[in-house]
């Protein structure tokens, strides 16, 4: 089994011990023991639902600060075209994009531009193969890992295509080593992340070895700097923008889909709609479809939980920015000289659901959870640590909990000890 990293990670000191978290996980990766949650890692994706719904704030994500650009002699800035949702009135990028270099970074590279040069990929790579129709995106790698670990039947469907962003980070080095004659490992590739499961896909990528991106900064993080400089920047604006409609699309649900220039596509978003689509998808419910597009966020990217701005009025904004955008400014980088951009590595199945490891101990492990269901009333009440009675029934034949967890079998232990004592007090 691969090694299972993740970014969301748990503020004991702040965790209350509610069941708000276990009972929005959608892949129920999350129990509450001893009074503080404990995220099970090999079951996370790392969708950030949980860092959405805690009221207490106890969930968080691991990322980097701003200070570490000062741990490279030169420094490139990678904005998500979703940042470009972030900021009010906005009507021209270039804005932005020089609000990052004047709060500190040496240049920038527009991920959206990364965007468009995969979305000429992808169009050439989805006609190209039929057979395997359709075809899934694996621009959001919550999804992903999702499909690695609990729809086996589809991986052979994912898009071997890097996201933007790692096409985004190859292209940046080198265009930075070129400008400044410095060795790879001085310069430093910074992306300004929306959700958690970004800087995953950095420490851990799927597909290929290495990401080429050395840190992740959280957009909410920076937010406030960034206004406060992009009021400097409009004075002095510096054209650095390489992408149009196509790429910026990419920041909410939809527009990866439609830089592929076809109608025969899906797209949603929201984790819970995703994981109704795979199952549909992998009970052959569609037909005719060429391109599936699905972003666990609601809204796309713009739904992260480490941005600022109501995704549904991000979309609003990105769709008045694109308005007067050219439809795609891929031209100003040579796509040909874009290399690497396709996985090297296969995406292997990853059972961390399964019971056993052998068909034989799965069965027995099966049959007893079958039995523990009997005993249990069925309320799916959480109170027991796990988000329902079958996630406990599955605990308890892991060896991870015990059946008086349940507070309602623990109560009948109890009412039954307590009449056996009075019987022997007679």
């Amino acid at each position: 089994m691969g090694k299972f990293l993740t970014s969301v990670y748990l503020e004991e000191d702040l965790c209350k011990g509610c069941i708000n978290c276990i009972k929005r996980c959608p892949t129920q990766a999350i129990r509450v023991r001893n009074g503080k949650a404990v995220i099970t890692k090999e079951f996370c994706i790392d969708c950030g639902v949980c860092i959405r719904i805690c009221p207490h704030h106890a969930k968080n994500a691991i990322r980097d600060s701003i200070e570490i650009i000062k741990d490279y002699e030169y420094t490139v800035a990678l904005p998500a075209p979703s940042l470009y949702g972030q900021v009010n009135n906005l009507d021209d990028v270039n804005i932005v994009l020089t609000a990052l270099k004047l709060m500190g970074f040496d240049d920038v590279y527009e991920v959206s531009g990364a965007a468009e040069i995969v979305s000429e990929m992808s169009r050439k790579y989805v006609s190209e193969h039929k057979e395997l129709w359709p075809i899934i995106s694996t621009a959001c790698p919550s999804v992903t890992r999702l499909i690695r670990v609990r729809f086996p039947n589809l991986i052979k469907h994912l898009l071997p295509i890097k996201s933007p962003m790692d096409v985004a980070a190859q292209q940046a080095r080198i265009r930075a080593m070129e400008k400044t004659g410095l060795p790879a490992d001085k310069i430093g590739i910074v992306f300004i992340s929306p959700c958690p499961s970004k800087v995953t896909a950095v420490k851990s990528p799927l597909g290929f070895e290495k990401s080429e991106v050395d840190a992740v900064i959280a957009m909410k993080d920076i937010y406030t700097s960034l206004i406060e400089h992009m009021n400097v920047a409009a004075t002095c604006v510096e054209e650095l923008s390489i992408s149009g409609r196509i790429g910026v699309g990419w920041g909410n649900i939809g527009g990866e889909a439609g830089g592929l220039l076809s109608e025969n596509y899906l797209a949603a978003d929201g984790i819970e709609n995703v994981i109704r689509v795979l199952e549909d998808l992998e009970d052959k419910k569609f037909t005719n479809l060429e391109f599936i597009e699905l972003n666990s966020c609601d809204g796309g990217c713009v739904g992260g939980v480490l941005t600022v701005e109501n995704p549904f009025i991000a979309m609003v904004k990105l769709k008045r920015l694109k308005k007067y955008m050219p439809v795609a400014q891929n031209h100003k980088e040579d796509t040909l000289k874009v290399k690497n951009a396709f996985w090297t590595e296969e995406v292997k199945y990853e059972p961390v659901f399964k019971l056993a490891t052998s068909m034989r101990e799965s069965i027995e492990k099966m049959t007893q959870v079958d039995e523990l269901l009997t005993k249990f009333p069925g309320l799916d009440c959480g109170s027991c640590g796990a988000p329902t009675c079958r996630a406990l029934a599955e605990d308890i034949a892991r060896g991870v909990a015990k059946e008086n967890d349940c507070i309602h079998v623990l109560r009948e232990h109890i009412h039954k000890l307590t009449d056996e004592i009075s019987k022997l007090d007679y």
